[in-house]
């Protein structure tokens, strides 16, 4: 048996709680991890509110929270290559077994051996935010010196691709609320403070001509009042961008993905700025910050604590 923490329908935090369950057994695509640390993402508590039920309306209650994890291989499935019992990894969990939770399943094509030098919070932080962050920039392929707006650079896909981009040599602008100041400007970024109303007005000041390309990261009012802004528009978390002649972000869920950013890290290209991190007993706490908007950088669980 195994701590996890779950929810036993969709719904705001009232349907969390832990919980033990068996120690799941992998199928022959799928590895078992005993789970050291795990990244803790706005998609989190959206799936939980039943609010993306095409990624988890098929499942079963009680579901377990998270979707990127850090951790060491316990069981190969026989299907799996490129990984052994005893590894140190990270990846996607999209066998639905979640990650906020001592031990999980992850897909072995989706799951990559973690380099010597990188620690397992930093490795946790790479499946969710650190690959959206690399095919965001993959899919806009800017050239140098171009223009990019990050709507909502605060956050953990937002400061990762702050880095990414000036990493590309392009010129950043992002908005965020005012307690994100210092962490947006120490990467390079131009800070804009949504905060302050006017938020296109401010922006167009930054950029008389616009941008070569607005990423948003909040969706909802937030992304149609800067959608005109951009010559491109991708969103990573609300489809209805496509209204507005822009499009969503490709996920790509694959071992070489999370590769390319551990590669990233481990050359000193790419910082997650975790600013919280929390034992899985405080996952609740954890999750409660992400949900509240508030959360600066990444926040991540440390089952070691």
């Amino acid at each position: 048996m195994s701590k996890a923490l779950g929810y036993k329908a969709f719904g705001g935090a009232e349907v969390q709680g832990f919980f033990e369950r068996p120690t799941p057994s992998p199928g022959p695509a799928e590895v078992l991890v005993r789970v050291t640390a795990a990244g803790v993402n706005p998609l989190d508590h959206k799936l939980r509110s039943g609010h993306a039920e095409a990624l988890n309306g098929h499942l079963p209650f009680p579901q377990v929270l998270g979707m990127e994890a850090a951790g060491t291989v316990l069981e190969v499935g026989a299907g799996v290559t490129g990984l052994a019992v005893g590894d140190r990894v990270t990846g996607f969990a999209l066998t639905g077994a979640g990650t906020y939770a001592e031990t999980t399943l992850l897909l072995g094509e989706s799951t990559a051996r973690i380099p010597d030098a990188l620690p397992d919070t930093w490795a946790a932080t790479i499946p969710v935010a650190g690959t959206t962050a690399l095919d965001v920039l993959d899919q806009l392929d800017l050239p140098a010196g171009a223009s990019l707006l990050v709507n909502g650079i605060g956050g953990g896909v937002g400061i990762a691709l702050a880095q990414l981009a000036r990493d590309r040599n392009l010129v950043v602008t992002g908005t965020a609320g005012t307690a994100k100041r210092d962490l947006v400007t120490a990467t390079g970024a131009t800070f804009v403070d949504y905060t302050g109303g006017d938020v296109a007005g401010r922006l167009r000041a930054h950029a008389p001509n616009g941008f070569d390309a607005v990423v948003d990261n909040v969706g909802g009012e937030s992304l149609r009042e800067v959608a005109p802004l951009g010559a491109r528009l991708i969103s990573v978390g609300d489809p209805s961008v496509t209204e507005l002649g822009g499009v969503p972000v490709h996920r790509r869920v694959d071992r070489r993905g999370l590769e390319r950013v551990a590669e990233l890290m481990v050359t000193g290209r790419l910082d997650p700025h975790i600013t919280r991190t929390y034992s899985l007993a405080q996952a609740q706490e954890a999750l409660a910050l992400v949900e509240s908007q508030h959360a600066s950088g990444k926040v991540v669980l440390d089952l070691s604590l």
